[in-house]
């Protein structure tokens, strides 16, 4: 590991951000800028140290300074430092930096008129269909082999089903699939609309079990491309169509339309005519069923620490996650009637940690197909999500609804067809 030159004030700086660091909490984390013992610094007793963290340019130290989940992964991502540790130590230690960070914060109320004035700009942002289709290519063509690594054998990339929690990925993976089919009670010869489709395994599942006639629609060449070719391959071509189509061109009717991790990318202030256009686009009787993570925030706001300001600056540009309140709101302005609501934010915190264990044990193949930005940005969006779910910082509901304005005596009694 190469040396750098710390400026005798900047020095002292990181030296009093240490000792403040020791009085608070026992961080098994050691900051070296060179081997010398004199340029490197301990926070906590573990020895040797659970992280180890490298300096390597002298504005790195900033990240330290005034740390949160933000500035420490940009610090790491852009290449101002080096981590060694496992990805759960990192995690952790980063949580302990970044809580002591608010507690060093002098004026809170300006701060929090700072995350205001963000959040309303970011709300103003205008979802065309030309930046929403950049924002998802951006995402999710990466390339096929690169999900490949770490989700599951059919490739799906939302949040699983662990019905006793003993399951593998891939045994929860399709049970959340037969789950979401199961409550929307699809029907053979039914039609069905997958709006964010992915590499299609919930179209294929619909086809192959139910006997439904479905599209799949993505924003992604790469889903496309590869969604297209397994429906063929499965010999589905007359049941299964997959589309590079925004959601706005789609025409309807279908009897069931399904919406998996997708309004997500929609955009606060479009969440309305979002489910407006659902609404419009099912049949008389038809269902639907939003999948989406959510903000815990009642005002839609900000997760602690900043690390929303991560994931939105690297991994999901345009991505805004509302409270289940509002998406409820926006359901009923766009014409829904809400009919049942399942929070699935432990089943995500598990699938995050299967998608986090199965990186880590393939890094070597993963930072051969991308290059190591990319590496280290989903690294810490991994692990970081995990932690996430596991916190309530974010949440994730599956909400199924209908054309409003119907009938009490169309709705079944119970909610015993959901759950065989």
């Amino acid at each position: 590991m190469s040396s750098i030159i710390l400026p005798s004030p900047v020095q002292k700086a990181l030296q009093g951000w240490a000792a403040r660091q020791r009085e608070r909490a026992d961080v098994p984390l050691a900051i070296a800028w060179g081997e010398a013992p004199e340029q490197q610094i301990l926070l906590g007793s573990d020895d040797p140290p659970r992280v180890r963290v490298h300096l390597r340019t002298p504005t790195a130290v900033a990240a330290l300074l005034k740390p949160s989940l933000d500035s420490l992964g940009q610090a790491y991502v852009e290449g101002r430092i080096d981590v060694e540790g496992s990805a759960q130590d990192i995690m952790q230690v980063a949580l302990q930096l970044a809580e002591s960070g608010e507690q060093e914060q002098d004026d809170k109320k300006s701060g929090g008129l700072l995350e205001r004035i963000a959040q309303h700009l970011k709300q103003a942002m205008a979802h065309t269909r030309k930046s929403d289709k950049e924002a998802i290519q951006y995402h999710y063509d990466v390339s096929n082999e690169f999900y490949a690594q770490w989700l599951d054998a059919e490739m799906v990339y939302s949040c699983a089903y662990f019905e006793r929690g003993d399951e593998t990925l891939g045994q929860a993976q399709m049970k959340k699939i037969d789950h979401i089919l199961t409550k929307l009670r699809i029907r053979s010869g039914q039609t069905l609309l997958d709006i964010g489709c992915g590499w299609g395994a919930l179209v294929m599942r619909a086809a192959q079990k139910c006997g439904a006639r479905c599209v799949g629609i993505t924003l992604s060449q790469n889903q496309f491309d590869l969604a297209r070719e397994r429906v063929k391959d499965a010999g589905l071509a007359r049941q299964v169509e997959i589309r590079l189509q925004d959601y706005r061109d789609v025409k309807g009717p279908f009897d069931r339309i399904t919406s998996v991790g997708m309004c997500e990318h929609v955009g606060l202030k479009n969440l309305p005519a979002y489910f407006r256009i659902i609404r419009d686009l099912l049949a008389p009787g038809g269902w639907a069923l939003n999948h989406g993570i959510t903000s815990t925030d009642p005002d839609n706001g900000e997760t602690n620490y900043g690390g929303g300001r991560f994931i939105d600056r690297y991994v999901f540009p345009q991505g805004e996650l509302p409270h289940i309140g509002t998406v409820l709101t926006a359901m009923q302005r766009g014409g829904l009637e809400t009919t049942d609501v399942e929070s699935l934010r432990h089943h995500y915190a598990r699938t995050m940690g299967c998608w986090s264990q199965a990186f880590e044990a393939h890094t070597e193949r993963i930072r051969q197909l991308v290059d190591e930005k990319r590496w280290r940005i989903w690294r810490m969006y991994l692990i970081g999500s995990q932690w996430a779910f596991e916190q309530d910082e974010i949440s994730i509901f599956q909400v199924l609804c209908r054309r409003a304005g119907q009938a009490a005596r169309t709705l079944p009694w119970s909610r015993r067809w959901m759950y065989p």
